[in-house]
């Protein structure tokens, strides 16, 4: 496996998904006492792109390391972003990778990558019961977190109608609640 430098890495996907890919951007600064460079390459994906967006980042490591599946309710949509970590154990060639799709609200669903990388597997979970993403081909698709007797339809994480109502929030000592 050829290592490519952050610039290359974002070459490679313009060429694997040519408008597919909506944007590419870099960032780069320096860490630690040795000012050592950490880079974070920002991907954002179509949809339909998405399932071959995360092959591609299996073609660039073979074991990519899946972090988190981050989730915003964007209003009309659900914004997810996979962070990935590639090269990671080579001194100094380690990127971090967002690679992020919108899903509209109308059509919350999202190809499972679990056959890819399986320890995706509870990080999918928590998208469905969390914001209520329809993750298709999942191989298991219990609830994780939240209780049995949790209401269906109601998301935590959303700020839509779907959202837990007023009298499911608890307002933590210190805070006043906020007056709709």
């Amino acid at each position: 496996m050829e290592l490519l430098s952050p610039t290359g890495v974002i070459d490679s996907f313009k060429a694997a998904l040519s408008d597919s890919l909506l944007y590419a951007r870099l960032y780069e600064c320096e860490v630690a006492v040795k000012k050592n460079a950490f880079r974070t390459i920002w991907l954002h994906v179509e949809r339909d792109a998405f399932r071959e967006a995360v092959e591609h980042v299996c073609e660039l490591q073979e074991y990519p390391h899946l972090a988190i599946i981050s989730c915003s309710d964007l209003g009309q949509a659900v914004e997810l972003t996979y962070h990935f970590t590639i090269y990671y154990g080579r001194r100094f060639a380690e990127l971090s990778l967002g690679l992020r799709v919108d899903l509209p609200k109308t059509d919350l669903k999202v190809p499972t990558i679990t056959d890819l990388i399986p320890g995706a597997l509870f990080a999918e979970r928590e998208i469905q019961e969390m914001i209520g993403v329809e993750v298709t081909g999942i191989p298991d698709s219990r609830r994780l977190f939240l209780p049995d007797d949790f209401p269906d339809g109601v998301y935590p994480w959303r700020t839509d109608e779907t959202g837990p109502p007023a009298d499911m929030l608890r307002v933590l000592p210190g805070r006043q609640q906020k007056q709709c």
